[in-house]
């Protein structure tokens, strides 16, 4: 026996293996773009709904630990409930199952082929369409052919005596097996890669199924860990989401095992019945233990929900103006499901600035302290939300997105810099109201109130102030819901918003030539009116963003789109 020679094949075999279920993933991820986003965003209703949408995702990208990870920062970003993440995980859990049917399929004498006509499909064709699908192909053929090399290096393990008698053990006693299960997944990071291996060793009669099981149910408490690396430093939510899905396996590894001399009954009764392989036998296995688990246990979600929200409690130091959920892990893992967080993100942040615009125009109103503090408090969250929500996407910049996601990376860039600018517009018209408030106290020509009421506190000023702030909220509103309708009503109302900031001018003008007021204020009055106008302008460059008309590269047919639905409000578009 070649040692070294077995040594190699066995690694060779896993890494080739590994890098074969990684790539197929990688493809099906490209092929299924936003499809994976939309499915876990919109059928996660219900508890069944998350299950089968958990299911279908992972069947997509032929792994549960990617699922999970994207469900904690779906999680993590507010896109779904903890209930709802519980049930994905479930749905993961089952269709994980897909890569062990896959791998009994008897078809690795065939690898060599299908790696070579992916290699073809990549290689010699520029449609990114048919590169993706080279890539699947690619992928699926190196599974097998790490499979083949991996069963290879370990074939001569039954003549072992050593092997043997750990083999032995492992039958004897059931719960060190599933501790072996859980540390070999925990190393390969792949409950698929433990499979497989599990598949070679009992296909070569390496190991009986009353040792083989307990290994297999020991994986499911090893992938867990991915989910709990996931959620380190993110939020309390995402804690929560990992903590679910370690305590769902290891309950279902816990009731199984109570089990375990019933079950393998079944599964041999099963092979034989169905003339089953000793590769899908285990796949069976996984299948029906997977399946039972998720049946017994959705019924529970909400106490499942209760128990980690106990064990996770919210932590005061979470503030009303906490930092980004941003998760960098989606950067890699699906860039699309990344840009969608990016834009939850930049809508939260909209929230913001227009909470800071409200407290600034309560403090002109009331010239109260607690307004004023709150305007400071915001401007520095909407600064650091831009500094992250910024690297983030810069992040993004750097991997490959989808073609149509291109044009909504540079959108966001934009609409993050101009929320950015409205934050410091709404800061220098706190400070000029606060310095306007200051020289008319120590007016030297002692101005009486009522002159000064009027000076700066114009019915006119007071109607740009609410039309400003009403472009705002349509503004986001418009940005969140991609609302053209919305969007046009903004580029309609900055017309009033200039009128009326060229009437403010001119009236305050004729004040000053009739001898009320002095220079000194007219300046801070004439910045309040400047920043007004200059936060308009912003809102209408991220109306015109979700219009698509911002920039003369956008396309005609999203001209011809937008002119006829926003043509209802009055609004030309050029």
């Amino acid at each position: 026996m070649d040692i070294q020679e077995m040594l190699f094949q066995f690694l060779g075999g896993l890494g080739i293996f590994l890098f074969g279920l990684k790539y197929m993933g990688d493809g099906l991820q490209r092929s299924a773009g936003d499809n994976l986003r939309n499915i876990l965003n919109k059928f996660t209703s219900t508890p069944l709904r998350a299950i089968l949408a958990g299911i279908l995702v992972t069947v997509l990208i032929q792994s549960s630990s990617g699922t999970t990870v994207i469900t904690v920062g779906l999680v993590s970003a507010g896109f779904m409930t903890l209930k709802q993440a519980i049930g994905v995980i479930m749905g993961a859990n089952v269709g994980t199952t897909i890569t062990a049917f896959i791998i009994g399929i008897d078809i690795g004498a065939y690898s060599l082929p299908i790696l070579a006509i992916g290699a073809l499909l990549l290689f010699f064709f520029k449609n990114p369409s048919i590169n993706s699908m080279g890539q699947i192909i690619f992928g699926f053929g190196g599974l097998f052919y790490g499979l083949e090399l991996m069963g290879a290096g370990m074939a001569p393990l039954e003549y072992l005596p050593e092997f043997k008698n750990l083999m032995l053990q492992l039958s004897e006693n059931p719960f060190l097996g599933v501790f072996a299960g859980t540390g070999l997944t925990l190393v390969l990071q792949s409950s698929s890669a433990t499979i497989g291996i599990l598949q070679e060793l009992y296909a070569h009669g390496s190991i009986a199924l009353e040792g083989a099981l307990p290994v297999l149910f020991g994986n499911n408490i090893g992938t867990t860990i991915t989910a709990v690396l996931a959620a380190i430093g993110a939020s309390v939510a995402a804690k929560r989401t990992a903590g679910a899905h370690v305590i769902f396996n290891l309950i279902g590894t816990i009731l199984i095992m109570l089990v375990l001399y019933p079950f393998t009954d079944l599964i041999i009764y099963l092979g034989s019945l169905l003339n089953l392989n000793p590769e899908m036998q285990i796949a069976f296995a996984h299948g029906l233990f997977n399946i039972t688990n998720v049946l017994i246990q959705m019924w529970f979600i909400n106490q499942i929900a209760a128990v980690v929200t106990k064990i996770v409690p919210s932590q005061e130091a979470e503030a009303k103006y906490g930092g980004t959920s941003l998760d960098q892990t989606l950067i890699q893992s699906s860039p699309a499901m990344a840009l969608n967080q990016a834009k939850v993100e930049i809508n939260q942040m909209g929230e913001l600035v227009l909470e800071e615009f409200q407290e600034m125009f309560s403090y002109y109103k009331k010239q109260d302290e607690n307004s004023k503090k709150k305007t400071m408090e915001l401007e520095e969250v909407v600064n650091r939300t831009d500094i992250e929500i910024t690297e983030y996407l810069m992040l993004l910049s750097n991997v490959e997105l989808p073609l149509h996601n291109t044009g909504d990376h540079v959108v966001m860039m934009d609409v993050t810099k101009y929320l950015e600018r409205i934050g410091d517009h709404c800061e220098s018209i706190l400070k000029n109201i606060r310095e306007a408030s200051i020289a008319a106290k120590n007016n030297k020509k002692n101005l009486d109130s009522t002159e000064i009421e009027k000076v700066f506190y114009d019915e006119d000023l007071m109607s740009l102030f609410k039309l400003v702030q009403q472009n705002i909220e349509d503004t986001i509103l418009a940005y969140n819901e991609d609302s053209y309708s919305l969007a046009g009503r903004v580029i309609k109302r900055e017309k009033e918003v200039n009128q009326l900031e060229h009437a403010i001018r001119e009236k305050y003008i004729q004040r000053l030539n009739k001898g009320v007021g002095i220079p000194s204020d007219g300046i801070l009055f004439v910045d309040i009116v400047s920043n007004l106008e200059r936060i308009s302008d912003h809102t209408v460059k991220i109306a015109k963003h979700t219009l698509g008309i911002r920039y003369p590269y956008q396309s005609q047919k999203v001209l011809r789109d937008t002119a006829e639905e926003v043509a209802v409000e009055g609004v030309t578009v050029k």
